[in-house]
């Protein structure tokens, strides 16, 4: 799982070591290209973009955290909290990570403080904008929402940074749906009102006559989790539930006795309408003079979701026109509204400060929440509550996890194969599956071949987030093919992956298939990735630390002549196959090392009498 972990999120890499060009290796006579043992930093398409120096940061010296398990120290990561959250969140941030807690930042003083945090933790009163990530540098990796709604981040800018966007959606989803309920009871037996004309002194029991609830029709706009459980509880209260979310399972609403309409006619049926649906273009001010009009007359509004999915003058032109009854509301276009809000002083609406997450457990709930998923994030493991990414379910990434970091390595792997100047024309990843389409999402595996493909030759960090984005961006064209398994009782959700790269000279004429592509193959076993094919040759070796792979004559001894070098070289050796198409024709030997030979070793290699072409590839 870890590895599969660190494929997520972009960590910076180490600096790129020295090239062993010198290390050139025997050639066969037809040969036509010069091989060399190297360190591939090829282009992989036709312009890439150049590798830039980092420029100078004005960040102050980050904290040393604990050595990682291959020793090396790692730097902390800094977070940067904009908004007030609970100290249960807030203990579990400064655990992993150097926490700053500013509260009340204008614009301004977030756009010059963002360039020093790994991560920026905000609510609904901070605005993300393309100003405030690229402020970030390049350096800010995570922002969270602590809360469900995002419609204050700006997804699309964050994705094209490679900025994982996580919320916390579970936390408050009960309170949220109590505070609905609540809004609904009051509005129809006019508490707020009766409450403040008796403090005021006046006794006006006839005026302040309620309506029943029992066997009225609920409408509710937005059948996502807090939707979800208003019509529980409005089940529970005797009301006939009606639901519209064009995305929302039909077996979910049956479970409940919700009935799925669409939007007109969901509008045209209520007695009561309670929003939750987020704020995005589609929804911005849908409830409108038009769909006033088609309501019934009398009809009662509760919005706990947010303010924009509501035109507000139009709302008080219906009020006005008693086309409206009465409208609950705890949520505002502009927050908080302006002290003259005709909204606000109607007579017949009820509001609240947008109090829908706010009650004790909930807002501990959502700073653990959101917390954990930050962390998370910045540990590089699967987020379950991204936004900007391909919403992959929470069983998926579990199951997934050890094939993200074989899709990774195999695309890391064959970039470093290609050669010459016309860089990738075309990408095929080929997964071997038991699985139907339905049943095995691939979208993680692709982002993982793109980041992959990309980051070991250009100074671009790719991950789930901007995985589809940078590969549109750098014109590299990737399609992917399923190969139905021979055993469908296989349990696990892949047989194997392949990674061929069609159209390209390579630097290793061993991995090119008879087809004419480079071809590279792998399969988990006991969790752990291996590669089992190169071009046409299978070979079994563990994907871990970095390989040598030798093209030979097939003939004995040639196993102990390699192990020999490298042992004297002090280079030790984690896995060794040799794979071969006839026999004492040619094979080829794939060599995980623990270490990195150095030119005279590899040199050394290459001088073996029977070594035809050999390739160092770093993983």
């Amino acid at each position: 799982m870890a590895a599969a972990s660190r494929a997520l999120l972009p960590t910076p890499r180490a600096a790129a070591g020295a090239s062993l060009a010198g290390a050139r290796a025997r050639l066969p006579a037809s040969a036509s290209l010069p091989f060399r043992a190297h360190r591939v930093r090829c282009a992989v398409v036709s312009s890439p973009a150049p590798v830039a120096a980092p420029p100078p940061s004005s960040a102050p010296a980050r904290r040393i955290s604990p050595a990682g398990s291959d020793g090396a120290l790692r730097p902390k990561p800094a977070v940067l909290v904009a908004e007030k959250l609970s100290e249960a969140g807030l203990a579990v941030l400064r655990e992993f990570a150097d926490v700053e807690c500013a509260y009340g930042m204008s614009p301004a003083e977030l756009l010059a403080k963002v360039a020093q945090f790994d991560a920026l933790i905000v609510r609904s009163g901070t605005k993300v904008t393309r100003e405030v990530l690229e402020a970030g540098r390049g350096r800010l990796r995570v922002v969270g929402r602590a809360g469900v709604g995002i419609d204050n981040v700006d997804l699309q800018a964050a994705t094209e940074a490679g900025c994982l966007v996580v919320n916390a959606p579970t936390a408050n989803t009960v309170a949220a749906a109590e505070h609905g309920i609540a809004l609904l009871a009051s509005m129809a037996r006019n508490v707020s009102q009766a409450d403040a004309a008796l403090k005021a002194g006046k006794w006006q029991r006839t005026k302040y006559v309620g309506v029943s609830l029992v066997g009225k029709t609920l409408a509710i706009m937005g059948f996502g989790k807090v939707g979800s459980e208003v019509a529980r509880r409005a089940k529970g209260l005797g009301m006939h539930v009606i639901a519209h979310d064009p995305y929302a399972p039909a077996d979910r609403a049956r479970a409940i006795g919700v009935e799925l309409v669409s939007f007109d006619e969901a509008i045209a049926r209520a007695d009561f309408i309670s929003l939750h649906m987020p704020l995005i273009p589609t929804t911005n001010k849908i409830f409108n003079d038009e769909s006033f009009a088609k309501m019934k007359t009398g009809v009662r509004i509760i919005n706990v979701a947010r303010g924009g999915v509501i035109d507000e003058d139009a709302l008080v032109r219906a009020l006005d026109s008693g086309k409206v009854a009465q409208a609950a509301l705890d949520v505002f276009t502009v927050e908080p509204p302006p002290k003259d809000s005709k909204l606000v002083l109607h007579e017949n609406v009820t509001v609240t400060p947008h109090l829908g997450a706010s009650t004790v457990e909930a807002q501990e709930g959502v700073a653990i929440e959101i917390a954990e998923a930050v962390v998370g994030a910045l540990r590089g493991e699967l987020a379950a509550t991204a936004v900007n990414a391909p919403m992959v379910p929470a069983e998926v990434l579990s199951e997934l996890a050890p094939y993200v970091s074989l899709a990774e390595k195999l695309g890391r792997l064959a970039v470093q194969l290609v050669a010459g100047e016309t860089g990738i024309k075309g990408v095929k990843v080929v997964y071997t599956t038991a699985r139907g389409p339905d049943d095995l999402d691939t979208r993680l595996l692709r982002a993982m071949v793109t980041k992959g493909l990309v980051e070991p030759v250009s100074s671009t960090f790719v991950n789930l987030v901007n995985a589809d984005y940078t590969a549109k961006q750098r014109g590299l064209r990737i399609t992917e093919e399923r190969v139905a398994h021979d055993s469908p009782a296989a349990e696990a959700p892949l047989e194997s992956v392949q990674v061929r790269l069609s159209q390209v000279q390579s630097r290793f004429a061993g991995a090119i298939s008879d087809g004419g592509d480079i071809v590279l193959e792998g399969r988990v076993k006991y969790g752990v990735p291996h590669l089992t094919l190169v071009g046409p040759y299978e070979v079994d070796v563990s994907l871990e630390g970095n390989l040598i792979l030798c093209r030979q004559i097939d003939q004995p001894g040639m196993i102990g002549k390699v192990g020999n070098i490298l042992g004297q070289r002090n280079v030790n050796i984690s896995f060794m196959s040799v794979g071969r198409t006839f026999r004492g024709k040619q094979a080829i030997m794939a060599i995980g090392v623990d270490e990195e030979p150095d030119k005279e070793t590899l040199e050394k290699i290459g001088g073996i009498p029977a070594v035809e072409e050999f390739v160092f590839l770093e993983l």
